[in-house]
Order: structure tokens, then sequence, then C-alpha cells
């Protein structure tokens, strides 16, 4: 599974997909489909047709920006549909003109060829292990949220499952570990643990970094950070909104939180010492968007001594 660590693409919410059946028909009804032939099981015609597309949108920007556009906004074409993404099955052959199945198939799958990001399908975590399921629900809406889990649960038993996220909660991203702990601390529900997900986040409250990091998501007031912990925690929380393609302002002030200049000179000197996987990242936003420049210049300094400090580790 790819981490999706490009900041060109906000993560996107899950689409719903029928199954490949249903996929591989469409692509046998498709206008161009007798032009193109798609030959085999249903694996191997969408398999070709998914070739046919990329080939087809490679050649024509414009195709591809139109079709890009239709998946983001989730909205009608506007005028004229090309004719290449009614032939190839990916719009609707009669009004309001958007996407098809087939389409939201085949800009998934662009997406995932040109951003690394893969857009989740909905009842599609069932399967996977806690660290999958986390991964997957970065981008959920609640509601959806909630029919994800409540697929993911059939079958597991509550506490037992509990404790599978609770263990996974100190390898995932920044992002996904928020979901964790949101899931965890949450009421039992349609998207949430209730008593046995509190129970599972208290028994890790003691353990370095992750502990603090739980403690600042669910205002246990009653476990502080250490002073070596306060610059892993800071950055976990700021990592998780550029995972998740916030706007560099709202990643800035998640740190800065109404710190005059001075002040947050001295906290973004503080993070060069901690060893959070996502301190470079975080750092660069501040080089690259902070209005202060003094802000910027010490964020500078702090990622040189950062990479020395790594040298030395390694």
């Amino acid at each position: 599974m790819r981490s999706y660590d490009d900041d060109t693409l906000p993560l996107q919410p899950p689409i719903r997909l029928p199954d490949e059946a249903t996929l591989a028909a469409a692509v046998r009804a498709a206008p161009l489909a007798e032009e193109l032939e798609p030959e085999g099981d249903d694996t191997e015609v969408l398999a070709a047709w998914a070739d046919h597309c990329r080939e087809r949108l490679a050649a024509d920007e414009g195709l591809l920006l139109e079709l890009l556009r239709l998946f983001l906004s989730r909205e009608p074409a506007q005028g004229d549909i090309p004719g290449t993404l009614s032939g190839l099955g990916l719009v609707r052959q009669a009004e309001p003109y958007t996407l098809s199945w087939l389409g939201l198939w085949t800009a998934r799958l662009i997406i995932a060829d040109t951003t690394g990001q893969e857009i989740p399908v909905m009842g599609s975590l069932a399967d996977g292990d806690a660290a999958a399921l986390l991964h997957g629900l970065r981008s959920y809406p609640e509601a959806e949220r909630g029919e994800e889990l409540a697929g993911w649960l059939k079958g597991r038993d509550a506490d037992a499952a509990a404790t599978e996220i609770a263990s996974a909660l100190a390898t995932v991203s920044p992002l996904s570990r928020a979901v964790g702990v949101e899931l965890l601390w949450s009421d039992s529900g349609t998207s949430g643990f209730g008593d046995e997900g509190r129970l599972a986040l208290s028994r890790l409250l003691e353990e370095p970094k992750l502990g603090a990091v739980i403690a600042a998501r669910t205002g246990r007031e009653d476990r502080q950070p250490v002073p070596e912990e306060i610059a892993w925690v800071l950055v976990d929380m700021a990592a998780a909104l550029l995972e998740f393609g916030d706007e560099p302002g709202e990643v800035i002030n998640s740190i800065a939180m109404g710190m005059n200049s001075e002040e947050q000179t001295n906290t973004i000197a503080m993070l060069a010492f901690g060893d959070h996987p996502w301190t470079g990242r975080v750092l660069q936003v501040f080089i690259d968007h902070h209005p202060d420049e003094r802000v910027a210049a010490a964020a500078r300094k702090a990622l040189r001594r950062l990479r020395g400090l790594a040298d030395l580790r390694a």
C-alpha cells in the first residue's frame, strides 16, 4: 500500500463501485467496444480497457483534465461531451452527463498512477488489518466511516478489534493515528468503540511519544508530555493536517497557536531535536509558506540541524 505524500491533491473521499462483473459488462457495452474488441474474462477485459483509457487520455491532455474535473467536482459536464469519453463509456449516455461507474473506476486508476493516491472504494477495507483500515479511513466523512467500520467489525470480536487498532497506532502515519485515536475514543455506535476503545487507549498512555499524542488528542491533562516529547507531539499534530492536504496556513497555525514571532522561532528550533519522521516535511512548510522571514529562517536552520543529527544517528 502506498502512502499518500503528494501535496498536489488533497485526500479524496471514498467512492462506490459495483462488482467486477458489472464493470466488465459496462466495458463490453461501451460504444468503442466493437472497435477495440476487449477479450477474455472480466479481469482481462478490465485490464485491457484500463490500458486503452490510459493511452487515449495520455495522448490528449484536455480529455484527461476533463475526466479529472468531472471526478473531483462530482458535477455534470457542461456543454458537449468529448466523443472519446463517451465512446469509452466513461460518461453517462444521458443527462445528467456525470461520470459512469466505468468513469469513476478509470479516474481512480488515473489518479493513483499520477499522484500515488489510492482513493478507497466503499467496502474494500473489510478484509484488511487494522493498519490498512486506518490508512483507508483517513479521507472518510463520518457517515461513510461508520459504514466502513461496521463492515470491518463484522465477524470480529469488538474487544479484540479495539486492541488490534490500538496496537497499530505506533506504526501508522500521523493522520491514520489521529483516525485511530478518534475511533477508540468515540462513543460506541456507528463510528466508535466506547468503553472498550477508551480502555485500549488508556493502556498506551505511558508509552513514550505515542502516549503523549493520545493524551493531547483526548484532552487527558493527567498525562503531560515530558520535554523530549513536546516536539514529537507538535509535529504529529501538524503532520496529520499536512497528510490530509490542508492549506499550509492551517499546518503553520497548528504549531504557532497564537505565539509571537520570537516564541515561534524558539519552538521551531526545538523541533530539530525530535525524531519524528515527518519533521522535515513540517519544517519545509514553514520554510516555503511562513509570512515572517525570521520564522522561515529558523525553520531552514532547524532543517539543517535535523539532517545533521540524522547523519550522526546513522
